[in-house]
């Protein structure tokens, strides 16, 4: 593979290696979603169930939104043995075979924390600050070179840790959710493992210049502010009572989506 031709100005410092380069990946984790007041309260069982039938609703848009997001990077892509290894994360999500996939796997998690499979697809719940966040970063892969759609996609790194920590503290703290609904974290915990090695992979061949080291941890954290914004978002609707138009309306007057 080539580098990545960075739009940022040439740097004067010396490239990372890589095992440096990596280990500055790594420390982006430090900004992942999992330590937003949101998901700590969730993982801490203060959550109501209103701000967790939320919080599932506006990620579904997240999912839905996710085997986009590949298939945009895969149109991008010239190298057929990178489209042959991406496609699995298609699979993943829209299912094939006897697998019903990540999104199916959420619709089962939406029931079970009290929500019906038409509010979900309707995406009536769906707040603007969490759709303009999820259609920036689709957006972003679109247009962009595969290789740094794939660095994007380098959150997963911290993604296990989210998963599990699900696992482990909503049972606890939140016994009326049936289990059933747990699915999508236990599928998750092992391809979001497998998905990074890949993202990996392309990042540490394409970044040998200071420059697109840099470009690639800016990419990552424009990743994590996505992800970060969501839940700003939904803070202020479902723990701050202030939805969109709340001064003006308790409807949910904000938009589905535009084609």
């Amino acid at each position: 593979m080539t580098s990545i031709a960075s739009p940022l100005a040439s740097s004067q410092g010396e490239a990372l290696s890589p095992e440096a380069f990596r280990e500055a990946l790594l420390a982006k984790g430090a900004y992942y979603h999992i330590h937003h007041p949101y998901q700590v309260d969730m993982a801490e069982g203060r959550a109501t169930p209103e701000q967790l039938r939320g919080w599932v609703a506006n990620r579904f848009y997240y999912q839905l939104s996710i085997p986009q997001k590949d298939a945009a990077l895969l149109a991008n892509c010239p190298d057929a043995d990178t489209r042959r290894r991406w496609i699995q994360r298609l699979l993943d999500h829209d299912g094939h075979g006897d697998d019903g996939g990540g999104i199916e796997a959420w619709l089962t998690l939406g029931e079970a924390v009290g929500l019906t499979r038409d509010e979900l697809w309707s995406q009536e719940h769906v707040l603007p600050g969490v759709r303009f966040a999820v259609d920036a970063y689709v957006n972003f892969v679109r247009r962009t070179d595969w290789r740094e759609a794939a660095i994007a996609s380098l959150t997963e790194l911290f993604a296990p840790e989210a998963h599990q920590s699900r696992l482990d503290t909503w049972p606890i703290h939140y016994p009326w959710i049936d289990a059933v609904g747990y699915g999508y974290f236990r599928k998750r915990l092992k391809e979001a493992r497998r998905d990074v090695e890949h993202g990996l992979e392309v990042a540490l061949a394409v970044c040998t210049t200071a420059a697109a080291q840099q470009r690639a941890l800016e990419i990552l954290q424009f990743k994590l502010d996505v992800l970060w914004s969501m839940l700003d978002a939904m803070t202020l609707a479902y723990q701050l009572g202030r939805p969109p138009y709340h001064t003006v309306t308790d409807r949910r007057v904000y938009h589905r989506g535009l084609s």
